[in-house]
């Protein structure tokens, strides 16, 4: 066989240096290994099975002085009528309040005589000068600060310093005609001291009062709303039983 000519039979020896040199990089600097932290390692899932979704994190925001904390504190929350009310002739009066955002739910009676302790367990309303839902003047109801009864009031007003959480929430109040009367409130009046404001007013209006510490304290919490609907309950809706507990 033939031998090749000497200037060919370098090329091999040449290519497979030029090789080598191409696989090194720059011999005379080290390429560093990269950490296993600084390695991003990409999968790709197979079409058989789907990708995996991590959900991000939801901050569920606390109630705001213009929203109201339960979106489902409306009107509509209470049972449609299966029928018309019976007729009612006796005197209007509020019978039962319903605040949902505060879970506060309470038969309403008359207060009791002057000097007489206010009863437990259920709300009451001052007579004239003051009025009834629907009568062109202040409607006053009052209970005491304690579990049960207007104790949320309380807790937001006094023990957690956030009485405006309270503003544009729903208070629905029933009366003795069948009637479901529906309040925003609109202002938390801390410490107050007489109804001058209630008893001046000459539009339907709606005000909630509770105390702000133990028998004697001087000073009342005031909330007050504003009428925003009237609309037709059921007889049982409107006319609860007012389980009065005398406690003092």
């Amino acid at each position: 066989m033939r031998s090749l000519p000497r200037s060919l039979r370098l090329v091999p020896a040449l290519v497979v240096l030029a090789l080598a040199v191409a696989a090194c990089g720059d011999l005379g600097t080290a390429t560093p290994v990269p950490s296993a932290s600084s390695v991003t390692v990409m999968v790709t899932p197979s079409p058989s099975d789907p990708p995996t979704v991590t959900p991000s994190p939801i901050d569920l925001p606390l109630p705001s002085p213009s929203d109201s904390p339960l979106t489902t504190d409306s009107p509509s929350a209470s049972p449609a009528p299966t029928a018309s009310p019976p007729p009612y002739h006796g005197p209007l009066v509020a019978t039962r309040v319903v605040v949902p955002a505060l879970g506060i739910d309470l038969a309403i009676t008359k207060g009791p005589a002057a000097g007489v302790y206010p009863y437990c367990n259920v709300a009451m309303y001052f007579g004239k000068p003051l009025g009834q839902p629907g009568q062109n003047r202040a409607t006053y109801l009052f209970a005491h600060a304690r579990d049960g009864m207007f104790g949320p009031i309380y807790q937001l007003t006094m023990v957690r310093r956030t009485p405006g959480k309270m503003v544009g929430m729903l208070v629905n109040v029933y009366t003795s005609d069948s009637k479901l009367h529906v309040y925003k409130i609109t202002k938390v009046l801390p410490h107050r001291l007489t109804l001058n404001a209630a008893v001046a007013a000459r539009h339907d209006q709606l005000w909630l009062q509770t105390s702000e510490g133990p028998h004697g304290t001087p000073g009342k919490t005031q909330v007050v709303a504003e009428p925003v609907s009237v609309s037709v309950a059921s007889y049982a809706d409107s006319h609860p039983r007012a389980h009065i507990i005398r406690c003092g």
